[in-house]
């Protein structure tokens, strides 16, 4: 079949929009009939009328299922888009009837999920009829639900950059250097980053904000970290300092409860902590309805008292 040099998307549907989002999401068109209660004929007769009307090709079949191509994800972005919008307008019409609450889709990286189930239950006690949706996941996930409209914004640390957003202050976040409490460190002070130059620093992974700051206090010192094995989550990098397999600089607010009862310290470094802040961050178009706009607004003015608050731990007597 031969397609059109020029797209013509006037006879574009939602059915046909969403056939292709079910596409991507589930690898196949099976998987996406599946997902939209109708049947793979149904689906595929969704697939080519876009397809036609795009005129190039949306999706690259490939070993891990269904791909978009870049005309793909160009559709995608618009569906994403209108399904955002669609959500306001039914939240928006609910209010013109005058029925009370809504909803708010709030997501969270991992990190800051020492505080925020905190901040967002004492807004939920206070606006009881407010619908909350709650997804944590890592930075690369929770921008990416940000990005396609999934979420009314997001609790995270530095806010993205791979397109137009606006962003509140919460509070500061402190970031400390942790040490099983009977390390040769533990008892005194304070060190510089040099004296740090031959611990083995337990790092994140390539590209996390954490093993980024880390890098760059050293390179500040014309240093380099000593680096042992890679950890992927702060709660393993806990339990491997516990163990005495090195120390990390990490989020204070992940080890406030190991360092009340002991069983981590803070070192006595200079220059830390390194202080960054908690945002609340959403895509610029979003429009926020009253309850998302009443959370925001929460979590921005009475957002900082909900931080953990740190000790130094609980060190050995020498």
């Amino acid at each position: 079949m031969k397609q059109k040099l020029n797209p013509d998307l006037r006879r574009v549907t939602l059915k046909h929009l969403r056939a292709l989002s079910a596409v991507v999401n589930s690898g196949t068109v099976s998987g996406a009939a599946e997902q939209l209660g109708v049947t793979p004929p149904a689906v595929s007769l969704h697939m080519r009328h876009l397809t036609e009307a795009a005129g190039m090709p949306l999706i690259d079949r490939t070993g891990e299922g269904a791909q978009p191509t870049e005309a793909g994800r160009e559709l995608l972005e618009t569906a994403n888009r209108i399904e955002s919008a669609l959500a306001e307008c039914d939240a928006a019409l609910c209010a013109l009837q005058g029925v009370e609450g809504g909803h708010v889709s709030v997501g969270v990286i991992s990190t800051a999920k020492y505080f925020a189930p905190g901040a967002l239950a004492a807004f939920r006690e206070a606006h009881a009829q407010v619908e909350l949706r709650l997804s944590i996941g890592n930075r690369s996930e929770t921008i990416a639900a940000l990005k396609d409209y999934k979420l009314d914004f997001a609790v995270m640390g530095r806010p993205p950059d791979e397109y137009d957003v606006e962003s509140a202050v919460i509070g500061d976040h402190p970031h400390i250097i942790i040490a099983a409490p009977d390390h040769a460190l533990a008892n005194n002070g304070p060190h510089s980053i040099a004296d740090l130059s031959e611990e083995s620093f337990l790092p994140r992974e390539e590209g996390s904000g954490t093993r980024l700051l880390m890098e760059r206090l050293f390179a500040q010192q014309g240093l380099q970290p000593k680096l042992g094995m890679q950890i992927a989550s702060n709660e393993t990098i806990k339990q491997a300092v516990m163990a005495k397999l090195g120390i990390a600089l990490i989020s204070g607010h992940t080890v406030a409860t190991e360092l009340a009862d002991g069983r981590l310290v803070r070192l006595d470094v200079r220059g830390l902590p390194v202080m960054r802040q908690w945002f609340v961050v959403r895509r610029r178009e979003k429009h926020l309805l009253p309850a998302a706009q009443a959370l925001w607004d929460f979590l921005t003015t009475d957002g900082a008292a909900y931080l953990p608050k740190l000790t130094n731990g609980r060190t050995k007597k020498a």
